[in-house]
């Protein structure tokens, strides 16, 4: 038996080859890092412990931050441990991915139902309602607590009663993998699955994008364009005519 760790996204709807609709849950399933090995010898039994996403060092106790030393990694957020014949070939520090499972498969899915809170018998165990007529006593009851002197002390225990309903562990029989991609890291399971899904988008790729620093082109310098001068013809300066000569200042007497 083979298993791995992953987180419910979301529902949304796959088509097959011959155009069947089948409406499936989306599983992230990051990969697994083996944290722990236990033994038959030392522990008692047989299983591994493995990682499930990254924690932040600093957000991490004493005892997530020797666990992830001693494997040689980071701490996790969640810490599980898997059973079973085909994981005990694992080794600290290996990973685990979706890829162990593949498409036609059948699984059993284990998770936390959904929390409804304080719930009545109606919600809780699906009791029928009470009548609704003018007058009735009795809309939403949870019925008798009569014991037809079988328990008269007390009530029976395994009575139905209104109380906490759902956030319990809740396993899932014979579920059908549809389609497994280990690169975007998610399995498709047909049918619903127990859990309320993520509060972010599915199939996100959490590998952080670098960006190139924009190279910073140079100006471009243009020639200005050449203007041919045009020769200016300046005309010849006219002569100024010749000033007559002068009289002589004094006549001869006659």
């Amino acid at each position: 038996m083979k298993a791995i760790v992953g987180r419910k996204m979301g529902m949304t709807e796959v088509f097959t080859e011959d155009g069947q609709i089948y409406a499936v849950t989306v599983v992230e399933v990051l990969p697994n890092v083996v944290t722990q090995v236990k033994t038959v010898e030392k522990d008692g039994y047989d299983a591994i412990q493995v990682g499930y996403e990254e924690l932040k060092e600093s957000r991490a106790n004493k005892c997530e931050k020797g666990i992830a030393k001693k494997a040689n990694t980071v701490p996790h957020q969640v810490l599980k441990e898997l059973k079973g014949d085909e994981m005990k070939n694992y080794q600290v520090g290996q990973e685990i991915k979706a890829d162990i499972f593949k498409a036609g498969d059948i699984v059993d899915v284990i998770g936390t139902s959904k929390g409804h809170g304080y719930s009545g018998v109606i919600k809780r165990w699906n009791q029928h309602i009470g009548p609704k007529g003018h007058g009735s006593g009795y809309h939403r009851g949870q019925g008798t607590f009569a014991n037809n002197g079988r328990y008269n002390h007390g009530v029976m225990p395994g009575k139905h009663m209104s109380g906490h309903y759902g956030n319990e562990s809740a396993t899932v029989l014979n579920q059908l993998v549809v389609a497994v991609d280990a690169e975007k890291n998610y399995i498709l399971v047909r049918g619903g699955l127990p859990g309320h899904p993520e509060q972010v988008k599915p199939l996100i790729d959490r590998t952080p994008v670098v960006e190139a620093a924009p190279v910073e082109e140079a100006p471009v310098v243009e020639e200005a364009p050449v203007v041919e001068e045009t020769p200016v013809v300046e005309a010849p300066a006219a002569e100024e005519p010749k000033a007559e000569e002068a009289a002589p200042a004094t006549e001869a007497a006659e």
